[in-house]
């Protein structure tokens, strides 16, 4: 089994792909509709960190989106709130349809997303020919909720009735994030598509016997999913078991993730013995899975690491880990 990493934007990497070659993809894209049509690399995604870190409204490890950032509500502030949910729609449309060409009959696809883009990001994907199966429920740990407090607004106010507002809030303490589950259609039923492409149905009984339900919960971050330099990294251990049950294990299934960012797929691929491809368009995030799976005991995984080569071709000029 191997891991590949590809230094790229994914709409024309996957342009590149051989159709009906991805067994499945589990992947995690930008949330934020601002972002599109800006640079979306790790030095503008640091300086809109670096300016949330004093806000008492604003998640700090989460980078803000111009439109979420405040100003007043008014028409224009509606307006172009709905013209960047258009454009981040349009390019979900754009990636769910290359990577459609280049999924398999049957091949299951598992998008995190927050729960204000997962139905955006349904409907491009089923725009794309995807059929939508499940919205999973990724329970985490949660921190205290960032919003308004009206009560402590009007009390800066000095307004009479401020008492009146205790306990009203602008926002819900987040506790979840989505996972968009959609496939590729099967050829006629499940057991013909399982003999033609191997992947098609799920592994839902665990090993306690229990039937696993569509809520993902107990995957908390570990010490090493803490320490390296992204600002979104999910439990590898989470990864893992979406792994485990979208992904019957084969010499021919392959994994695909369109955005990488700092590898963790990939290193859970690795951990199961997955062969894996990621994609990723900043190339400081394509280091550190580099160096994420290159920090991983090679020798216990029976695993070899080739060098770096440069790759010019119709994606563009890439570059290239073949792990």
């Amino acid at each position: 089994m191997k891991q590949e990493i590809i230094c790229g934007d994914c709409i024309p990497v996957m342009a590149g792909m051989s159709s009906d070659s991805v067994a499945a993809c589990i992947t995690d894209p930008p949330y934020n509709y601002e972002f599109i049509g800006h640079t979306w690399d790790s030095d503008e995604i640091n300086r809109r960190l670096e300016r949330v870190q004093d806000s008492s409204t604003l998640i700090k490890n989460i980078p803000y989106g111009s439109g979420l950032a405040g100003g007043v509500r008014n028409q224009r502030w509606y307006e172009r709130n709905r013209d960047s949910v258009a454009e981040y729609t349009r390019w979900c449309e754009q990636w769910s349809c290359k990577l459609y060409r280049i999924c398999k009959a049957g091949a299951p696809v598992a998008v995190f997303s927050s729960t204000r883009s997962a139905a955006h990001i349904q409907v491009a994907l089923e725009s794309a020919g995807f059929y939508a199966r499940d919205i999973l429920v990724y329970r985490r740990s949660s921190g205290i909720p960032k919003g308004l407090n009206l009560r402590s607004k009007l009390e800066k106010l000095n307004h009479p009735e401020s008492a009146k507002w205790e306990g009203w809030h602008t926002c819900f303490r987040g506790e979840w994030e989505a996972v968009v589950l959609v496939q590729k259609p099967l050829q006629n039923n499940y057991w013909q598509t399982l003999q033609e492409t191997g992947v098609g149905v799920f592994k839902t009984i665990n090993s306690d016997g229990s039937f696993q339900s569509n809520i993902l919960e107990g995957f908390n971050k570990e010490r090493a999913d803490k320490e390296w330099s992204h600002c979104t990294v999910k439990p590898v251990s989470l990864v893992k078991k979406l792994l485990q049950v979208l992904v019957p294990k084969t010499d021919s299934n392959v994994v695909l993730d369109p955005f990488l960012g700092s590898g963790t797929t990939l290193v859970a691929a690795r951990e199961l013995g997955y062969s894996a491809i990621g994609i990723e368009i900043d190339s400081d995030y394509a280091a550190i899975a580099r160096g994420r799976l290159d920090s991983l005991d090679l020798d216990d995984l029976g695993q070899g690491t080739d060098s770096p080569q440069d790759l010019t071709g119709s994606q563009g000029s890439l570059l290239l880990f073949d792990m």
